[in-house]
């Protein structure tokens, strides 16, 4: 075994230490999903303004002292890995390029989990500096969201004119062999919804994985409406002029991606494949395998989920092995605690049912 302290100062969490208590062990929930997917937010920080998450202004920023530093998230990530089951880990953000620090977290994270998939979600500005780096600290892949490749639309989005940094730090994500490199799109309708095949077009002739994301309920501004967001089936409409799309042969898994193969409408030739994320109208909670920490320590067990278990406490608190049989426990507990459903789309519940969180995504963490 390695030596017990890695170099960001923080005691590997031996894997034959023996799972805790709780309900079956693993990060269970009382209806029988089983969270393997970890979703961790290194900053609630982001540079951009997307009008679907922050307002124009921006929000008020977590003070450094409140944010989860990089021991701790290395000890969180090998609680999730080592005693509870987790068997993917995605780094998130805000924006988690702005961390400093993110390159010794990934390669203090490889160095613990020589065999974990880590990925990263990031709006890919600043990306061509940081790409190679990245991938030399153990990355695994990435996602980037670009909702369009026009500049005035770019703008109208994101209120940033940095669609040219983003497309130049895809480039650089796929020359350091970050793949297969996903393009994330949410479309708004009378911006860039006109824009859908020709962003598929362009994914496809790169050999990136587009997946379109339905705009969820999650902006800061609470100016979402169901009347105003463009759902999967219409996506799927305004795709088919130009392709055709069939389900794809491969089980889903639990991704929140349905997959489709992309084919081209006279030769029937696989072009490639798209994925879309249909959280509102097509959801997909039953097979829901994900956990989310937020970037100061408070664990979602759902997206939309109204409550937050706090474990940055208990991780201050000491750094005894109690100390961590403690957090593992608690995380449980929160997620013994997940909800059936978010409330939108299905059978038996309504839009009724749901409540908008007051944090938006930048300070959730997708």
């Amino acid at each position: 075994m390695e030596s017990n302290h890695v170099a960001l100062g923080m005691p590997v969490v031996r894997p034959d230490v023996p799972s805790t208590g709780g309900h079956g062990g693993g990060l269970l929930d009382q209806f029988g999903r089983r969270a393997t997917d970890m979703r961790l937010s290194l900053t609630d920080k982001c540079n951009l303004r997307c009008t679907y998450c922050m307002p124009e202004a921006g929000l008020d920023w977590l003070k450094k002292d409140k944010v989860l530093t990089a021991a701790e998230i290395v000890r969180l990530v090998g609680l999730g890995v080592d005693r509870l089951g987790v068997r993917e880990l995605r780094l998130t953000g805000g924006e988690p390029l702005v961390r400093a620090d993110l390159v010794p977290i990934i390669a203090a994270l490889r160095r613990n989990h020589p065999e974990l998939p880590i990925s990263l979600t990031t709006n890919g500005v600043g990306l061509a500096k940081k790409a190679q780096a990245l991938a030399d600290a153990g990355l695994t892949r990435l996602n980037v969201s670009m909702d369009t490749l026009h500049h005035d639309a770019f703008l109208q989005l994101t209120r940033r004119p940095f669609l040219d940094q983003v497309l130049a730090g895809i480039e650089a994500a796929a020359a350091a062999g970050l793949t297969p490199v996903k393009i994330n799109a949410v479309l708004l309708r009378g911006i860039n919804d006109g824009h859908a095949a020709e962003l598929l077009q362009w994914s496809l002739d790169r050999g990136f994985e587009l997946r379109f994301i339905e705009q969820m309920p999650l902006d800061a501004d609470h100016g979402w409406t169901r009347e105003g967001m463009i759902t999967a089936a219409e996506i799927r409409a305004l795709l088919a002029p130009t392709f055709t799309l069939a389900p794809d042969p491969r089980s889903r898994d639990g991704a929140p991606a349905e997959r489709f193969e992309v084919r081209h409408p006279g030769s029937g030739t696989l072009l490639g494949t798209v994925g879309i994320i249909a959280s509102v109208t097509e959801p997909f909670c039953t097979d829901c395998r994900r956990t989310r920490i937020t970037a100061e320590g408070k664990v979602m067990s759902c997206l939309f989920s109204l409550t937050e278990v706090d474990l940055l406490g208990l991780l201050r608190a000491g750094t005894t092995e109690a100390d961590d049989d403690a957090v593992a426990a608690r995380w449980q507990e929160a997620m013994w605690a997940k909800p059936r459903a978010h409330g939108m789309g299905h059978p038996g519940l309504g839009d009724a049912d749901f409540v908008q969180p007051d944090r938006s995504m930048s300070a959730i963490g997708g």
